[in-house]
């Protein structure tokens, strides 16, 4: 009998935030956990902890209290190199704010998380122009960030996540840059890369997003108030039925 680790694993997570009359519990005893072939969608109120969620999950903050697991590693018992390596090679994170370097072009930004882990050079820049063909960047790749729109440098944020062998990808509001065509177009990429065997988790407070996923997570004052069904998360978030 075969048991297979969930891709990601949050057990008993708290995270607070200051001290003394200043102290914010953003996340309170959240546990949850995301198998491959999943889309697990996070809706929530503003300020009910999603995005601390989100960093969490890919390591970019610790808990104050309880564990996180990564395909069955304590991320906690990570050096800091190891998590570096650990997020470069294995998880994809699309940001609300890009997080996209001034001197690169696109291509280069997309290929850097396979550039840091050797290769060959050229065919790793194949790789991430055909990832800026597929997000709807093709001839872009050459143009530097300052020269691309909001919504070009989103896309190149979402082909950089995407590139490579990602068994995670981390995604806080990923179309919201994004005309609505465009963002079906890319939720479509996440979930073809979740059907290929990868787990993803989805902030967002958009309906009609969270219906791509296989399951829904509502958060309240930092807690799970309930999961749901896609077709559910609109009512459950926001107290009405759609």
């Amino acid at each position: 009998m075969f048991f297979i680790l969930p891709v990601l694993e949050l057990f008993q997570v708290t995270r607070t935030h200051g001290g003394g009359e200043t102290e914010v519990q953003a996340l309170r005893g959240v546990s949850l956990a995301v198998d491959a072939g999943e889309l697990l969608a996070v809706m929530g109120p503003s300020g009910s902890g999603k995005s601390t969620l989100l960093n969490l999950a890919g390591g970019l903050d610790r808990p104050t209290t309880g564990d996180v697991y990564v395909e069955g590693q304590r991320l906690g018992d990570l050096s800091r190199d190891q998590l570096a390596r650990l997020r470069r090679q294995r998880m994809g994170y699309v940001f609300q704010a890009y997080n996209l370097l001034p001197s690169l072009t696109a291509a280069e930004n997309v290929a850097l998380p396979l550039e840091l882990d050797g290769g060959r050079l050229r065919r790793i820049r194949q790789i991430a122009v055909e990832a800026l063909r597929e997000v709807g960047l093709a001839g872009m790749e050459h143009r530097f960030p300052d020269q691309l729109s909001g919504g070009q440098q989103q896309r190149v944020a979402i082909a950089r996540a995407l590139i490579g062998k990602r068994r995670l990808v981390l995604a806080d509001e990923p179309t919201g840059a994004l005309d609505s065509e465009t963002g079906e177009a890319v939720m479509r990429l996440l979930r073809a890369r979740v059907e290929a065997g990868a787990a993803a988790v989805l902030v967002t407070h958009e309906s009609r997003l969270a219906r791509w996923a296989d399951r829904v997570v509502v958060l309240r004052d930092g807690h799970i108030a309930e999961t749901t069904m896609p077709r559910a998360a609109t009512s459950a978030v926001y107290g009405r039925t759609t």
